[in-house]
Formats: C-alpha cells, sequence, structure tokens
C-alpha cells in the first residue's frame, strides 16, 4: 500500500510540475509572437535587411554591367576546348561553379589562418 502511494504522489508531483513548466513556456512563447512584439523584432531587423539588399543589389548591377561591356570573366572563358570541370570527382557544367577566389586568396595571405568565425569551405 506504502508503494502505491509513493507512486500515486510521485506521479503527482510530476504532473504538477510538467504543467507549471509547459504553462510557463506557453506564456512566453504566446508574449513573444504577439502582434506588437513582432513588429518590435521586424522593426529592429529592418536596417540590416536593406543594407544587405542594397549590397546584393549594387553586387547584381556590377556585374550586369561588367556582362554588358565585355569586362566579366567567367570560368568557361578559362577553359580550352574538352577541358571539364571536376567537382568532388564529378563533371559539371562551369555556370555551375562558384569559386570562391577571393577568400582563398585572403586566407593565404594571412598564413593559413582563417579569420576568427568564419567557415571553412572544401576544395574541388
Amino acid at each position: 500500500m506504502i508503494k502505491r502511494l509513493t507512486w500515486f504522489v510521485g506521479g503527482a508531483v510530476a504532473g504538477v510540475a510538467g504543467t507549471a513548466v509547459a504553462k510557463r513556456k506557453v506564456k512566453s512563447v504566446a508574449h513573444e509572437l504577439a502582434p506588437a512584439n513582432v513588429a518590435r523584432k521586424t522593426k529592429e531587423r529592418l536596417p540590416s535587411a536593406q543594407a544587405s539588399c542594397r549590397r546584393a543589389m549594387k553586387a547584381k548591377e556590377a556585374e550586369l554591367r561588367a556582362h554588358r561591356d565585355g569586362r566579366r570573366e567567367t570560368l568557361a572563358d578559362e577553359l580550352d576546348a574538352g577541358d571539364e570541370v571536376l567537382v568532388d570527382g564529378r563533371p559539371v557544367e562551369p555556370g555551375q561553379v562558384i569559386v570562391l577566389r577571393q577568400v582563398r586568396d585572403r586566407v593565404e595571405q594571412d598564413g593559413g589562418a582563417r579569420p576568427r568565425g568564419s567557415r571553412r569551405y572544401r576544395r574541388a
């Protein structure tokens, strides 16, 4: 009888504690997702999103102008007839490859040390 009582009390305590934790979590998520808080967070993130958009827009515009003026070089321009590009041992079209030459050159200039917070890129 004492075993049953112990298990009953333990289960009841666990249930009450679990319910309290779940209730707190639901309230905090509901507070985060309130329209006023969503609007505030969006307003805080908007300037960085706009700046990122402007940078991408200017880069694309520069790329299009270089293509129009004939100053754009592609990987296909560097290949001779019969050459193929291999990525992980598989042939791919030159237009499917993004070369991170600038990142690789910067790492080599620093003596092989990667900048803090940068990710490693696998070379093909």
